[in-house]
């Protein structure tokens, strides 16, 4: 199978570098930056391009991995391919490559970074194709990335994915701002790291609402009034504090 990567993000990355360890011929690898292409194109033996008018028209699958709002332009310049054309978006509909002859969606449901390794055999991926024939062709694919391997259609992916944001995204955010507390009180963030990991190691084996704990849980109003007093001078925190109290209180009526 030749392989062209459009893009090469975190998720290009990954990807590029799992086909590649499968022995998959990555003949190419896009971008608009050329140093990030050749960056990448480096790793997986292939060649770095940075105009669309020079992607192989004989590939037998193209990964567009680009930004969301990238996806359609993109799509446009590969209108009179016959391989299978896949973007790799979790909110983007399979619709926005409709124009195309066979496309499809491959979403890895995972956080990457470029600099960090990930064992891409427990990445769930997420699949949808524009035809029976398409599909059977994504899912061997997929099959020989990984062992988790969904058909989702467009509107659960999207649903997927906001979930994700607030699993993944919201809760990574949250980290910055404890951090900001603990430094603002000049403390060190590296004590909270076990209490990080304990609780995400709590949700692998029981549903989150389970094993939630704190002073909203228990209702205990002084603590969260004490709470709030040391938010004082950062307003925008302690909106924040309130509205995910109020919110794990209203759960745990």
């Amino acid at each position: 199978m030749k392989v062209v990567c459009i893009g090469s993000g975190n998720v290009a990355t990954h990807l590029a570098n799992a086909l590649k360890a499968k022995g998959v011929d990555l003949i190419q690898i896009w971008s608009r930056d050329l140093a990030n292409a050749s960056e990448l194109a480096k790793n997986t033996n292939s060649v770095a391009i940075s105009n669309l008018d020079e992607i192989d028209r004989s590939a037998d699958l193209y990964i567009v991995a680009v930004k969301d709002d990238a996806i359609a332009s993109v799509s446009d310049s590969l209108r009179e391919i016959n391989g299978l054309v896949v973007h790799t978006s979790g909110a983007t509909s399979i619709d926005a490559l409709s124009a195309l002859k066979n496309y499809g969606v491959l979403y890895p449901l995972q956080t990457f970074s470029k600099a960090k390794p990930i064992d891409f055999a427990n990445v769930p991926l997420c699949i949808e194709a524009s035809n029976v024939h398409t599909l059977e062709v994504l899912r061997s694919v997929a099959d020989m990335l990984s062992s988790p391997v969904y058909e989702v259609d467009s509107e659960k992916r999207k649903i997927l994915h906001l979930a994700a944001v607030f699993a993944c995204n919201f809760v990574n955010h949250l980290y910055t701002l404890s951090d900001k507390i603990v430094e603002h009180f000049e403390l060190d963030f590296e004590m909270l790291k076990p209490l990080i990991m304990e609780t995400a190691l709590k949700v692998q084996t029981e549903l989150p609402i389970n094993v939630q704990t704190g002073p909203a849980v228990r209702d205990d109003e002084q603590t969260m009034i004490k709470h709030q007093v040391l938010l004082n001078g950062m307003p925008e925190l302690k909106e924040i504090y309130q509205t995910l109290s109020k919110s794990i209180k209203k759960t745990h009526l």
